[in-house]
């Protein structure tokens, strides 16, 4: 089972899209099941949570 990472994102909405877009990519590469796979399905999770949470605060919010 992979560990949570901890490692800080980015905190541009930008760079946290195109973390998204290589991250799923790294994903998709990676043997279904393995700890590659499920880091990044990890990952991408905390990449959308931010991503959300900078639209939520833009002026006028994008959701």
């Amino acid at each position: 089972m992979a560990h949570h990472d901890e490692t800080p994102l980015p905190q541009t909405r930008d760079e946290l899209m195109a973390l998204h877009r290589a991250t799923r990519s790294r994903r998709n590469k990676a043997a279904h099941g393995s700890e590659e796979h499920t880091a990044a399905i990890d990952l991408i999770g905390r990449i959308e949570v931010e991503i959300a949470r900078i639209e939520r605060a833009m002026d006028p919010p994008l959701v």
